[in-house]
């Protein structure tokens, strides 16, 4: 059998203790707004006091729904980040690879100037300069120790002229072509240097030794003038080497005699000059007549 149309909410007691609640709450809502516009109305004190309380207690509430909200945009930004994650991988390795190539490219152009300015060093302090130029080649064959230079005969170049880098004495010219010359280096079993001793002027000799040293012998009988750690430079005697250039550095002493290594080393010379032989000493003066 069908229920009655006209059925009534006070069939269901459910029902009935629902309304009436309803009923309740929405007056004791009007009540609580009227007695909140009275007191804010008649007692502004009061009703201060009551809305900070109320603020006390639903600032927890209030921070936590921010954080939630933040929370939430933090994890928008790291989705979006984490999608952008292989466009910013890209773009990062074009640039450290745009970076490397200009340091790369910068450090080439700092030592070239390293380069031009030890070469331009040197030619401001050997007046007597011939030719700037480079070593392109090098032998060291048994007690020969030779140097190809890339200036010859049409540069000035000739045969007896000493050679030096910016650190020292690299050898002298022995043979000339037109566009290249060869040079023997101190380390070649027949060159001699006349040299001193930088402390105290002794004079001594600097022979080759074809493996790359120099044997160190005084002129100058007695006790040995080497030490150690002596620095030794060309003489002027004999008219080839200048006086002054910086030839080899005591490394063993032995009796009269001594070891060195060059200064300037052959291989790692960027640059070298050609100088003019050292004019000779002039003869000492004659002794005065009895």
């Amino acid at each position: 059998m069908a229920p009655p149309r006209n059925r009534r909410p006070g069939f269901s007691r459910r029902a009935q203790y629902g309304l009436f609640a309803g009923y309740v709450v929405a007056v004791a809502g009007i009540l609580l707004g009227l007695a909140l516009i009275l007191m804010a109305r008649f007692d502004p004190g009061g009703f201060g006091m009551l809305r900070a309380g109320a603020g006390d207690i639903t600032t927890p509430l209030s921070s936590l729904g921010r954080a939630a909200v933040r929370g939430v945009a933090s994890a928008g930004d790291s989705v979006s980040a984490y999608l952008d994650a292989a466009a910013q991988n890209r773009l990062l390795r074009a640039e450290i690879t745009a970076n490397r190539r200009a340091m790369v490219q910068a450090r080439i152009t700092a030592r070239e100037n390293q380069r031009l300015r030890q070469l331009a060093r040197l030619v401001e302090i050997t007046p007597q300069t011939v030719a700037a130029t480079r070593i392109v080649a090098s032998t060291a064959m048994n007690l020969r120790r030779l140097a190809i230079i890339d200036a010859g005969g049409n540069a000035g170049v000739r045969p007896g002229m000493p050679v030096r880098s910016p650190e020292g004495l690299i050898g002298r010219v022995q043979d000339v072509g037109r566009r290249s010359a060869r040079v023997v280096l101190l380390t070649d079993g027949e060159n001699t240097v006349p040299v001193r001793l930088a402390r105290g002027g002794a004079p001594a000799l600097a022979i080759g030794s074809g493996d790359g040293a120099l044997d160190l012998r005084a002129l100058a009988a007695g006790a040995t003038p080497f030490r150690r750690g002596d620095l030794l430079v060309t003489s002027g005697t004999g008219g080839v080497y200048p006086p002054g250039i910086p030839v080899a550095v005591v490394t063993r002493v032995s009796g009269d005699r001594a070891s060195g290594y060059p200064i300037a080393d052959p291989a790692r010379a960027e640059f070298v000059v050609v100088l003019n032989s050292a004019p000779p000493l002039p003869p000492p003066p004659p002794a005065p007549a009895p």
